[in-house]
C-alpha cells in the first residue's frame, strides 16, 4: 500500500510538471527581434525531460575534448542545420540521433523557446521534449565524452543560477553558469535553461 501511494503521488507530481511545462512553451516568445533565422546560422538542440525517474531529469552532454568547437562544454545534443532539415525539430531530433542514439520515435516534442545567440554566430533554437519510457544511449565518441543527468527541479529554481565574470583577451566577460556538483554548465546551455526556468510559474518542490 505504501508503495502504491508513492507511485500515485509521483504521477499526480509528473501530470503536473508536464502541465507547466506546457504552458511555459505556449508563453509568447520573447527572444532577440534583430535575429533573422533565415541570414544567421540556424541551429538547433534537444532539450530532454527524462520523465521515466521519480524525480525528472533533464539529459546533458559533455562534448568531445577532439573538437575543434566548444570542446569539453557541458551541451545539450544538437548541432548546425543541414539543408536536408526542414525545421528546427528536424534538426535537433536528427542531432540526437547521431550523438547520443535517441530515436526519434521515443521522443514527445513539446514546443520551442526563443532562439538564442551564440559568440560564435550561431542562432540555437532550442526544442523541448519529454522522453516518457526508459531508453539506452550511446555516446558517439566523435562529439560526446559523457551523457548525465540534472534534476529538473535543480534548473528550474532561478537562485541555482549565477553570473560570474573573467578576464579574457578583449577585456572583462560575464557569463551565466548554473553549477551542478562536478558539471559546470554555462554559456549558451545555461541561457536556455533559465529561459526555460523564468517561464514556469509557481515552481513547486
Amino acid at each position: 500500500m505504501v508503495i502504491a501511494s508513492t507511485d500515485s503521488k509521483t504521477a499526480a507530481r509528473h501530470k503536473v510538471i508536464r502541465t507547466m511545462i506546457a504552458k511555459a512553451l505556449a508563453k509568447p516568445a520573447d527572444g532577440d527581434a534583430s535575429v533573422d533565422l533565415r541570414t544567421e546560422l540556424p541551429a538547433a538542440v534537444l532539450v530532454p525531460i527524462l520523465m521515466w525517474h521519480q524525480e525528472p531529469q533533464v539529459l546533458l552532454t559533455v562534448r568531445s575534448s577532439r573538437l575543434m568547437i566548444h570542446s569539453g562544454q557541458v551541451a545539450f545534443p544538437g548541432g548546425k542545420k543541414e539543408p536536408q532539415d526542414i525545421d528546427a525539430v528536424t534538426t535537433a531530433l536528427r542531432e540526437a540521433l547521431e550523438e547520443i542514439g535517441l530515436a526519434s520515435e521515443s521522443v514527445n516534442v513539446m514546443g520551442q523557446l526563443p532562439p538564442h545567440v551564440t559568440v560564435t554566430g550561431y542562432v540555437i533554437s532550442p526544442v523541448v521534449a519529454f522522453i516518457e519510457q526508459r531508453v539506452e544511449f550511446y555516446a558517439d565518441a566523435r562529439e560526446v565524452e559523457e551523457i548525465f543527468t540534472v534534476p529538473l527541479q535543480h534548473l528550474m529554481h532561478l537562485s541555482n543560477y549565477q553570473v560570474q565574470r573573467r578576464t579574457e583577451a578583449n577585456g572583462l566577460r560575464s557569463y551565466l553558469t548554473i553549477p551542478y556538483g562536478p558539471y559546470y554548465i554555462w554559456g549558451a546551455t545555461a541561457r536556455i535553461l533559465k529561459s526555460l526556468a523564468e517561464r514556469v510559474s509557481h515552481w513547486r518542490k
